[in-house]
């Protein structure tokens, strides 16, 4: 989006202002009219910064809307970007921009109640409300409700809704009692001072943790084998065994993981979501996600919600671990280390154990963020991954794809499918008669299509939404020769949009993806963009195959082919549509025919020679 003078008269003022900028680092306040700030920044170069707001050029949405706001601002040089990072973290805490990324702590506390009854019953609770005893109060809500759900677990308590002791004894123990998940308070086999007993022994595995209540209850079990007390030692001996399993299962997600917290973004567009998976004491504490909003390129987006996530009080630990490299991390080492008094390390995990943890960092985030777009986690993930392989500097949210079809020089024709976020936008897609190529000729076709359909691009009057927008990301079904034809035929246009091209194997399964420079980049070992684009090859296949059997001459073609004994006009058509051309016929071999339309060798080989042999 760009800002014009019609949006922000202040526009030519604020360029001459910026052209007389120092080059030394520092911090910039941007104000609006009424002299309110909203938006501070800092940069290691104030002048080439600043400049990059009122240049005429593309920015998002929420930056575009920001500068058109703009009426002037202020500037503070400092000696070094990290005078720069510390005074813009002191005024974005002080001023809260508008514009600014601000972390809203929208958790709130929760506490583990103990409640005040003759047979207590522990919860989680999001206040402190009603008699009882609380534990806490839990910045992280994760935290608590997975202590409760163990506890409870670990030693058998009462989950149900019935009220004791008024209803022992007059039902049978529901099914957590046979299944061994609840002690069976419900029979009336304990009394208030035997169940209290287990309720501070489960108080205490809250507040001691599970290793020191382990040898607790192991010396418990122990004195009570050699008193003869078999049935309270075996009772004993369940709840270690429990607490082992628990722990055990706490491994699966551990490993070992040293105090650390694990952080990774998820884009989908414009939007941002991060996510914080917390490690201390070996265990997994707590999980956040945020929500950014709009925000800028990655690593600044990074760079900015480590300094405030850290600067709110939360405690740093020893290691951070990231899902990206970004330029600031020697400086924002230096600040953690300040504010917290240790050494803090900022690392970007390459193999093992911690970059399956950001991997899980990754798809938590993407989760969260597909509430917001209306999207699956995993789609959200697979056009991030998409992006990531193809060199992108965002995932690739509108994609069209484009096949040609020229079985026969009088009915060539295009098609256009599209991806509208990881999903086909059938209301997009578009066909295309070729009308200035009048002999087969796969490249000077598909520059026709692609110039036809960005000629109505860039046409003022156009009112045909698919053709308003410009992609993200166009794929062309061929190899280095159509990359070749079309790329630079689309810069002359003015078109700035990445084009790769799609090629598939001899058994005609897509295989690589052509880049710009011609060499192929691998994507069967990313299973999730390998079916996507193959999904995607086929789609742009079948559609514009399907239009191209409407044209006469195909009809021919079918109407040849079913005149064979046995081929009827849903084989004829599985021929048509897996090869596209009268030179992929030519080359199709007999298995390929057997293949593709499910006959025997020997009905193959009599297409092809009734058939394929004779076109011409």
């Amino acid at each position: 989006m760009r800002v014009t003078v019609e949006d922000n008269p202040r526009l030519l003022y604020l360029r001459e202002k910026t052209s007389k900028l120092s080059h030394l680092p520092g911090c910039y306040i941007m104000r609006n009219k009424a002299g309110t700030i909203i938006y501070i920044g800092k940069a290691k170069n104030l002048h080439n910064r600043v400049s990059s707001y009122f240049r005429d050029s593309e920015h998002l949405t929420k930056v575009a809307k920001m500068v058109s706001n703009v009426y002037d601002y202020d500037f503070i040089v400092t000696d070094s970007e990290y005078e720069a990072l510390v005074l813009e973290n002191s005024l974005i805490k002080q001023h809260k921009p508008k514009y600014n990324i601000l972390l809203k702590d929208d958790k709130g506390y929760s506490y583990i109640k103990i409640s005040a009854e003759d047979f207590p019953r522990i919860t989680r609770e999001m206040q402190k409300k009603g008699d009882g005893t609380f534990i806490g109060p839990y910045t992280s809500s994760f935290t608590s409700k997975q202590t409760v759900e163990e506890v409870n677990r670990v030693f058998m308590l009462p989950t149900c809704r019935r009220v004791f002791p008024r209803d022992f004894g007059k039902e049978r123990p529901c099914l957590n009692y046979q299944i061994k998940r609840c002690i069976g308070l419900c029979r009336g086999c304990f009394t208030k001072e035997e169940y209290r007993a287990v309720i501070d022994e489960a108080v205490e595995y809250i507040k001691s943790g599970s290793v020191s209540s382990v040898e607790a209850m192991r010396e418990q079990m122990e004195e009570a084998a050699e008193n003869l007390d078999f049935e309270r030692a075996a009772m004993l001996r369940d709840r270690i065994d429990a607490v082992t399993r628990a722990a055990e299962t706490q491994k699966v997600f551990e490993k070992n993981v040293p105090d650390c917290d694990v952080i990774a973004l998820a884009r989908n567009g414009d939007l941002s979501c991060v996510s914080v998976i917390c490690y201390r004491g070996g265990k997994l504490t707590d999980k956040s996600d945020f929500l950014l909003g709009e925000t800028e390129e990655d690593l600044s987006t990074r760079e900015d919600f480590l300094t405030q996530y850290y600067d709110a009080g939360i405690k740093i630990p020893r290691d951070i671990y990231i899902d990206e490299e970004i330029d600031s991390a020697e400086i924002l080492e230096r600040f953690f280390r300040e504010k917290s008094g240790h050494a803090v390390r900022i690392n970007v995990p390459k193999r093992g154990e911690m970059l399956s943890l950001i991997k899980m960092a990754r798809s938590n985030a993407a989760e969260k963020l597909s509430l917001s777009v209306g999207r699956s986690g995993r789609e959200i993930a697979t056009l991030e991954e998409l992006g990531a392989l193809l060199g992108l500097k965002k995932p690739p949210l509108y994609i069209e794809c484009y096949d040609i079809s020229n079985l026969a020089s009088d009915s060539m024709v295009g098609g256009m499918v599209v991806l509208d976020n990881g999903r086909p936008a059938k209301r997009f897609y578009k066909k295309f008669n070729i009308k200035t190529v009048y002999e087969q000729n796969d490249y000077a076709s598909m520059q026709e299509v692609l110039r036809r359909r960005f000629e109505n691009y860039f046409d003022a009057e156009c009112s045909d939404t698919g053709f308003a927008t410009m992609p993200d990301l166009i794929f062309l079904d061929g190899g280095k020769g159509h990359v070749d034809a079309v790329a630079p035929m689309l810069r002359e246009m003015g078109v700035d949009c990445p084009v790769f091209g799609l090629v598939k194997d001899d058994r005609h399964r897509t295989r690589a993806v052509v880049s710009p420079d011609g060499g192929e980049i691998v994507i069967s070992k990313n299973r999730a963009v390998f079916n996507m684009l193959t999904r995607l090859q086929d789609e742009v296949h079948r559609y514009t195959i399907t239009f191209q059997t409407k044209k006469h001459s195909a009809k021919t073609f079918e109407s040849e082919l079913t005149k064979i004994s046995g081929i009827g006009p849903k084989k004829a058509r599985a021929l048509l549509m897996s090869f596209r051309t009268k030179a992929e016929l030519r080359s199709a071999s007999v298995e390929d025919i057997a293949r593709v339309m499910k006959i025997s060798a020997e009905k193959a080989e009599e297409v092809r020679e009734k058939f394929v042999e004779g076109i011409k």
